[in-house]
């Protein structure tokens, strides 16, 4: 589905700021509620089963827990919050279903994710993984 900008004066984006839901809302999803549209788009049906669920089930990763992906050659660290059902909320709002897939919407390349993106303790999503 093809994804529109638009600009908003301060006081709109102070009221979506409002609204919002801490590390689970991003301003689209915030509108969707407040228009009544529900909680998903029309490709939710697409979106694939969340691959931290099992960690999250676990009890190895919790709701609203930051992840980094930390690229020291580049100087960049890149964060991620984990959302209640599991996928991975990144810093401009959006949603992915993967730690891979994180790491190709904020860095535009393939990599494995379990093994770049960590917990505050340094543990690696496959660390965790591994102890599942």
């Amino acid at each position: 589905m093809p994804k529109h900008t638009i600009v908003v004066d301060h006081e709109v984006y102070e009221r979506l700021q409002k609204e919002a839901k801490p590390f689970v809302d991003n301003p689209n999803t915030v509108l969707r509620r407040l228009l009544d549209l529900g909680q998903e788009g029309p490709a939710a049906g697409r979106r694939r089963r969340s691959s931290l669920a099992p960690l999250l089930a676990a009890g190895l990763l919790s709701p609203g827990q930051r992840l980094t992906w930390r690229r020291r050659n580049l100087g960049e660290t890149h964060t991620a919050y984990v959302t209640d059902d599991g996928y991975l909320r990144l810093e401009d709002g959006s949603i992915c279903d993967s730690p891979s897939g994180a790491c190709e919407a904020v860095a535009d390349c393939k990599i494995n994710g379990w093994s770049v993106w960590h917990t505050e303790d340094g543990v690696s999503l496959a660390g965790l993984r591994d102890r599942s």
